[in-house]
């Protein structure tokens, strides 16, 4: 297994990153985030191996994904668990669309986002949302480069209800809700006590 490769940036385009380590050029399939990321001569990529085989000639492909983060690598893991979901596939939607946008719309169980990727139906879209609804959990969003302070709140509310027992998913989903319903900016104790009555 290939976790990562670093070494001296060759070439790059929106699609695909060559890179030489000591001497061996390692040619990687790399999302539009990821090329926007590669700056510098000397660079290292997270990467996924993938084997896949032609069920009608039993030929076999073989491709080297690389990412520049871990969130970004393990979103395209969660992606290519969803049958009808190809490696092309993740890579394409992880071009098109943000990380924390999927996070959100996946959490959401909101397909429309994906509906709009190349490639990719409304059966297809339902069922990613489906399948990893309960898998993928948004991380607090970055505002220029500081944290929103309601989101702070809120982190700490589900880090609350978590130790109280409840499931990290649901305790989230149910803190969505809360936020969502209230007209007016609660603070950690409101979020926690409106959470505990709908959970």
């Amino acid at each position: 297994m290939i976790a990562f490769v670093k070494g001296r940036l060759v070439e790059k385009t929106p699609g695909h990153a060559l890179i030489d380590c000591n001497g061996l050029g390692y040619e990687l399939r790399i999302s539009a985030k990821t090329y926007e990321s590669l700056t510098e001569e000397q660079c290292m990529l997270l990467t996924h191996y993938s084997v896949s085989v032609d069920v009608r000639g039993g030929a076999s492909s073989h491709q080297l994904f690389g990412f520049s983060e871990k969130r970004e690598r393990d979103l395209f893991r969660q992606l290519i668990t969803v049958s009808g979901v190809s490696a092309t596939i993740g890579m394409t939607i992880l071009s098109q669309l943000n990380v924390s946008q999927l996070e959100r719309a996946i959490f959401e169980k909101d397909d429309k986002l994906f509906k709009a990727v190349k490639g990719i139906g409304p059966k297809l879209a339902q069922r990613i949302v489906m399948d990893l609804s309960e898998k993928v959990i948004p991380q607090t969003d970055m505002v220029e480069g500081t944290i929103n302070s309601g989101n702070i709140a809120r982190q700490e509310a589900l880090v609350a209800l978590c130790s109280l027992g409840f499931d990290r998913v649901r305790a989230d989903r149910t803190l969505s809700a809360v936020i969502k319903e209230s007209k007016a900016e609660l603070d950690i104790e409101q979020m926690i006590k409106k959470s505990l009555k709908a959970l």
